[in-house]
């Protein structure tokens, strides 16, 4: 099932909860949580204590993407302060296959991600191992940047990845996700699709309810 994950990386943190009370109302199902470290990522975000805090007011799955470096290190403290599933970069692992294991043992989902230099072709050993792939369409690290085209084509072949390997995932994007890129990144194959500036920045309900029709109209 296709799904608008709304990242509170562009969030008004003064209002956070009442912002997450109105995505749960529009039926947004996915809360994408960006953790940066200030050292895989030149940014720092948050980490355990804000996502502790609005596990007890939010529904939500929490879709937790880690962007720091050696990531197996902090997965069974974000699966216990309230992940329900944990994506980690190729780039940051020194053992992949291990920190997908670390997961699937805290009770949670899995996810890899890569960024926009690294091959597609570098998540086939772990395709079947995990429920997501996170294709980033900018650089991680910041909010607001421009949508790299030359990842389309990384989207579509991780799709064809996929079906060569017998395995079934989302397919997620973050990045540059707007009006102009819905329609490219789904027709492309992905099923997930991160946004931040797009659903925060302006009116909340109708952003959301606005990418939700892209979306839709463009077969996700």
């Amino acid at each position: 099932m296709s799904e608008l994950c709304p990242s509170i990386l562009s969030a008004d943190f003064n209002r956070l909860g009442e912002q997450l009370k109105i995505l749960e109302h529009e039926g947004i199902r996915v809360l994408h949580i960006d953790v940066m470290d200030g050292i895989f990522v030149p940014s720092i975000s948050f980490g355990m204590p804000v996502i502790r805090s609005i596990r007890k007011e939010s529904g939500l799955f929490f879709d937790v993407h880690l962007m720091v470096t050696d990531p197996i290190r902090y997965i069974r403290e974000f699966a216990e302060c309230g992940a329900d599933s944990i994506t980690v970069h190729l780039e940051a692992c020194s053992d992949t296959g291990a920190a997908i294991r670390a997961i699937h043992d805290a009770g949670v989902k899995a996810g890899i991600s890569i960024k926009p230099k690294t091959p597609a072709e570098e998540v086939r050993p772990y395709i079947r191992d995990v429920e997501m792939v996170l294709v980033m369409t900018v650089e991680p690290g910041f909010g607001g940047q421009k949508y790299d085209e030359t990842c389309t084509a990384k989207i579509r072949r991780v799709r064809e990845i996929e079906s060569e390997e017998g395995a079934s995932v989302h397919v997620q994007v973050d990045g540059g996700i707007n009006d102009d890129t819905v329609k490219t990144v789904v027709e492309a194959g992905a099923d997930w699709l991160v946004a931040g500036s797009a659903v925060f920045h302006g009116d909340l309900k109708e952003n959301a309810d606005h990418l939700r029709a892209l979306m839709r109209a463009a077969g996700a």
